[in-house]
C-alpha cells in the first residue's frame, strides 16, 4: 500500500520558496519594515507626530552626535490622547528642548550656556526652577522662592507650593538629558533616524493601497479582455497600449495634478500611483486567462451553465493566482519607487509627514559636501525597499514555476 502522503501546491510552493535565501531573506526585510511601520512611534527616539520636534540649534549634526539636553515644561494644557493614538500616531512633545553646553542649578534658578551649534558661541541664559518643572500659568505668572518653597499658579490658575528640593531632585534626574542623534539631523534639527522609521510606513502604505487599487483594476480588465476575446480584448488591449505608452512617472504626475488639492494629499498619491501601475497586472491577467480558459474544466464549467462571473472568479482567477501575487510584489516595489519620486518633485505626500522622497529632495544639495549622509539615508532605504520586494518577486516566480523542478 501506498501511504505518501500528497501535498497541497501551495505547500510545495512554500517548500520551494524555502530554499531560495534571498527571497526568504528580503521577506524577513519586509515583515520587519512592517512592524517597524506599525510601532514606528514607539521605537523611534523622537516620539512626536511625523517626528517633527524640531530643534534649530542642532541643525546638520553628524552621525552619532551626543547633545546634553534640558527640558523645559511648556506652558500650555496638554490634550487628552488615549493609548492606541498615542502608540500608532505619536504624541506631542511637552517639553521645550534647550542644548546646552554647561548647566548648574542654584536655589531659584537654573544658570546654563546655551549650545548653538557647531563653531559657534555659547549664550548664558537664566531659567525659574518652576518654569522648567511645571506649566506656569499665562495670566498669572510671577514665581516666589519662600522658606524653602517655590510659589506659584499653574496652567489651570491654581496656587501650588512645592519644595525647592524635590523640584531640583525632579530636574536633576528627568530634565537633564543627554541626546543622541544616531543618523544626525536636518537642516531643521530633526532626528533623521526617527524620520526614516516613519517614513516607512509612508512608502508601505502607499505601496500596499496603490498595489490594491491597481490589482482591482488589472485583475478585472485582464480577465475580461482573455475571457471573452474578440471586440471587448480589442478595447481592453487598445486602452491597454495607449496608457503602456506613458511613462510610468508622467502618468502618476499627471493624474496627481489632475487631482490637486481637492482631497487629502495622502490619498490623492494612492490613487495617482494605483491607477498608473494596472496596466501591468492587466497585462498578466489577460494572458493566463486566454490560456486557462481552454481548459477542459473551464468548458465543464461551462457545460454545466455556470455564468461568466462564477467562471472567472471561482474557476479561472484562484489557478492563476501565482502570476497575480508575482506582479503584485514587482508592483509594490514600483509603487515605492513612484510615490519617492513625486515626493522627490514636491507633489507627494505633503509636510512635514516623512516621506524618503522628500527627505531626498531636500539634501540633495549635500551629495557633494562632508554632509552626503543627509541624502544617501533616505536613497539607501529605498533602495534596500526596492530590493527586498523585486527578490520576493523573483522567488515566488521561481517558486510557482514548477517546470523542471523537484520539490
Amino acid at each position: 500500500m501506498n501511504n505518501q502522503v500528497i501535498e497541497s501546491p501551495s505547500k510545495k510552493m512554500w517548500k520551494r520558496l524555502k530554499k531560495n535565501k534571498p527571497a526568504i531573506f528580503s521577506l524577513g526585510v519586509i515583515i520587519i519594515a512592517v512592524f517597524i511601520a506599525i510601532f514606528a512611534p514607539i521605537i523611534s527616539s523622537d516620539k512626536t507626530p511625523d517626528a517633527d520636534d524640531q530643534v534649530l540649534e542642532l541643525t546638520n549634526l553628524s552621525p552619532g552626535s551626543k547633545v546634553k539636553m534640558l527640558l523645559v515644561r511648556k506652558n500650555r494644557i496638554e490634550n487628552p490622547t488615549n493609548f492606541l493614538k498615542t502608540t500608532f500616531m505619536g504624541k506631542d512633545n511637552p517639553y521645550q528642548m534647550i542644548p546646552v553646553s554647561d548647566i548648574q542649578l542654584t536655589d531659584t534658578n537654573i544658570m546654563l550656556q546655551t549650545y548653538a551649534g557647531e563653531d559657534r558661541p555659547t549664550d548664558a541664559q537664566e531659567i525659574s526652577l518652576a518654569q522648567a518643572t511645571y506649566p506656569i500659568s499665562n495670566e498669572k505668572p510671577t514665581i516666589k522662592y519662600e522658606n524653602g518653597e517655590a510659589i506659584f499658579y499653574d496652567i489651570d490658575n491654581q496656587l501650588q507650593k512645592v519644595s525647592i528640593k524635590n523640584i531640583i531632585t525632579t530636574i536633576e534626574k528627568n530634565n537633564i538629558v543627554i541626546k543622541r542623534y544616531w543618523l544626525g539631523t536636518d537642516g531643521y534639527g530633526r532626528d533623521i533616524l526617527s524620520r526614516l522609521l516613519l517614513g516607512v510606513r509612508v512608502s508601505l502604505t502607499v505601496g500596499f493601497i496603490a498595489v490594491l487599487i491597481s490589482l482591482s483594476i488589472g485583475i478585472f480588465m485582464g480577465a475580461i479582455a482573455g475571457y471573452f476575446k474578440g471586440w471587448v480584448d480589442n478595447v481592453v488591449m487598445w486602452l491597454i497600449n495607449v496608457i503602456w505608452s506613458i511613462p510610468t512617472i508622467l502618468l502618476a504626475m499627471t493624474i496627481r495634478f489632475a487631482i490637486g488639492d481637492k482631497i487629502n494629499s495622502f490619498l490623492a498619491i494612492f490613487i495617482a500611483v494605483g491607477l498608473s501601475m494596472w496596466v501591468d497586472t492587466a497585462r498578466v491577467v489577460r494572458g493566463q486567462v486566454l490560456g486557462v480558459r481552454e481548459m477542459e474544466y473551464i468548458q465543464a464549467a461551462r457545460s454545466l451553465g455556470y455564468n461568466h462571473f462564477r467562471t472567472i472568479f471561482r474557476h479561472i482567477l484562484p489557478n492563476i493566482v501565482g502570476p497575480i501575487l508575482v506582479i503584485a510584489a514587482s508592483d509594490f516595489a514600483s509603487a515605492i519607487l513612484i510615490e519617492a519620486g513625486l515626493s522627490f518633485v514636491g507633489i507627494g505626500v505633503k509636510p512635514p509627514t516623512p516621506s524618503w522622497g522628500t527627505m531626498l529632495n531636500d539634501h540633495l544639495a549635500y551629495l557633494t559636501t562632508n554632509k552626503a549622509f543627509l541624502a544617501l539615508a533616505p536613497g539607501f532605504c529605498i533602495m534596500i525597499l526596492v530590493l527586498a520586494f523585486n527578490l520576493l518577486g523573483n522567488g515566488l516566480r521561481d517558486s510557482f514555476d514548477v517546470k523542471g523542478q523537484a520539490v
